[in-house]
């Protein structure tokens, strides 16, 4: 029978009934061949029955809701739900005096599991209804915490953390006590997932919850919020430097090294901090401006912490308009591409390729540089997108230009996220088709800070980008990680010097020295060497002198759309 495979183990029923045949009842028919339980009766609901309930979390309640019953009480439901308030996973039957459709009804919509009517019991089936209660309870609570809990960690999930925030709001009216909620997030966690797979982003998800889990109070509460987030609650904070401390505390756990499948991996976080004075607001608010303060620490160089205030506020206002808009600027067609030209410095000194540089027309903002938006862009999912639509307008103008310069070549900057994407080789290979390219005549960028990132699996996606015959230049050189040895093993034709170092020339010795290694590290590695961030013609006379082999900035031209810049190339031609 279901009853003697699914439930082991001693069982407690307590019975609620101020009839004593029926108390009587009950202990003949439980006994009669059910050894293994013990009855407790209890007249009605008392504080002597709640505390034999509390007292054993594992009983099971028999409720008489016959007349006899009834007239100690004024209505059985209300001992129903003081009941199921009291004890939430306490399984209920209901004992009836006859078949009553609306009064079983009503009591399974307040948390019956079954009623029986008291003269159809027979040993066997009180049995087998308890015992079904119990698992039927038993599976609810299961399906209960499931919905209200991650699966993958067993932490707290957002619905239940929003339903914590708001009670805890409510007690702080009460008592006027301030609380504080936390906004933690992964520094660079899809790089984890990208490298590494989804199985290890998981499971450094698990350590991580289980770490966090482990720094908190019994009272307060940490929960996935989504994705690589995860919130904390903590009330009666007296103080931000409290919280401070606390957060502080947390970034310094969750730095440790977590171990996944072998391989030790280092994650960093950045956290947001929102101090809740005015318990009128809603837990929304609070989280977006927890979520605000993180944003800004993940601006400030993350793996740090910040708090919110006043400027955030504005700036987490301005974050969520600026996402709303983005997410539309391909369908309302609101994002250009302008060109910077670059020049080969020795011979003559004419434009001979431009790099390609998204542009954002806001409607109210105005024009926006890439870094005013791309970030964003990468935290959203746009980037690949994004890049896809560069790419095909870039490669169009191109073509058209090559009509008149065969000699043009076209840098395109791309993400980690677009390196990786499996259709870009397709997307290269047949953009270069379709305008009649060389596909030599196209340089992809990308910075050497994110190449030093997870170099051997950049190594293997630069080879089946090379395969389609374009070229590869390592942007931003200078600033990043990429060891020598790494560097031997790209498929790279070219790299870019970062313009910090250019910034120096003319005025610091060492500056120049420096160039000039790095200038040397790349020829003696047979790589073309350009610098960009050229802004004045000393800068440019030591370039020449260095033996550097193309420069870029504004003292060659600034970045233009494609017709203003056609212009002067036709001129050149000319």
């Amino acid at each position: 029978m279901l009853g003697d495979s699914a439930h082991a183990g001693p069982v407690r029923v307590l019975l609620l009934s101020c009839d004593y045949g029926t108390a009587r009842q009950i202990d003949e028919l439980l006994h009669a061949t059910w050894s293994d339980v013990h009855l407790v009766t209890h007249a009605t609901w008392d504080s002597a029955a709640a505390e034999a309930l509390l007292d054993h979390p594992g009983c099971c309640v028999l409720l008489d809701a016959a007349p006899a019953a009834e007239a100690a009480q004024e209505d059985p439901m209300i001992l129903l739900e003081y009941v199921r308030m009291s004890a939430p996973d306490a399984p209920i039957v209901l004992l009836c005096a006859d078949e009553d459709e609306d009064l079983t009804l009503q009591a399974v919509r307040l948390g019956a599991q079954d009623c029986l009517i008291k003269s159809e019991l027979q040993p066997v089936l009180l049995r087998r209804a308890l015992i079904r209660a119990i698992e039927r309870k038993r599976a609810e609570t299961e399906l209960a915490h499931q919905a209200m809990h991650d699966q993958l960690t067993g932490l707290p999930n957002r619905a239940l953390f929003l339903d914590r925030l708001g009670v805890a709001l409510e007690r702080s009216r009460r008592s006027g006590a301030p609380l504080a909620v936390l906004f933690l997030d992964f520094d660079n966690f899809k790089e984890i997932n990208d490298t590494r797979g989804h199985a290890a982003g998981d499971r450094a998800l698990s350590i991580l919850g289980g770490r966090l889990s482990g720094l908190l109070r019994p009272m307060d509460t940490v929960a996935r919020f989504g994705g690589d987030e995860f919130t904390f609650l903590f009330e009666g904070i007296t103080s931000e430097r409290e919280v401070v401390l606390i957060a502080d505390r947390i970034c310094q756990a969750a730095s440790r090294s977590i171990e996944v499948e072998g391989v030790s991996l280092t994650v960093t976080v950045s956290v947001g901090i929102a101090m809740v004075n005015d318990p009128t607001v809603s837990p929304d608010t609070i989280i977006r401006e927890a979520d605000a303060a993180m944003y800004r620490a993940k601006d400030r160089g993350r793996a740090r912490y910040e708090l919110f205030d006043e400027d955030s506020r504005r700036r987490a206002n301005q974050r969520i308009e600026l996402e709303a808009a983005l997410r539309q600027a391909l369908e309302r067609d609101e994002l250009r591409v302008h060109y910077q030209p670059h020049v080969i410095l020795h011979g003559m000194d004419v434009v001979n390729g431009v790099e390609a540089l998204v542009r954002w027309q806001h409607p109210t903002r105005g024009l926006l540089a890439a870094g005013e938006f791309m970030p964003m862009a990468d935290d959203l999912g746009l980037a690949v997108p994004i890049g896809r639509f560069v790419l095909q307008q870039a490669l169009a103008q191109l073509s058209k230009w090559r009509t008149h310069k065969p000699e043009m070549t076209l840098s395109l900057n791309i993400s980690p996220q677009q390196l990786r994407d499996p259709t870009l080789p397709a997307l290269l290979t047949e953009s270069v088709r379709e305008g009649e390219l060389d596909p030599a005549a196209i340089y992809l960028e990308l910075a050497e800070t994110r190449l030093a990132e997870d170099p051997d699996q950049m190594v293997r996606a630069l080879h089946a980008v090379k395969e389609t015959g374009v070229r590869i230049t390592i942007d931003d050189f200078g600033v990043g990680a990429l060891s020598l040895s790494w560097l031997t093993r790209m498929p790279v034709d070219a790299l870019k010097i970062h313009e910090s170092f250019v910034a120096g020339l003319g005025a610091a010795s060492e500056n120049a020295s420096l160039v000039g290694a790095l200038v040397e590290l790349g020829h003696a590695l047979a790589l073309d060497v350009i610098a960009e961030g050229v802004e004045n013609a000393a800068q440019l006379e030591q370039l020449r002198e260095l033996g550097c082999d193309a420069v870029q900035g504004y003292a060659i031209g600034r970045p233009v759309a494609g017709d203003e810049l056609e212009a002067v190339l036709l001129a050149e031609v000319a």
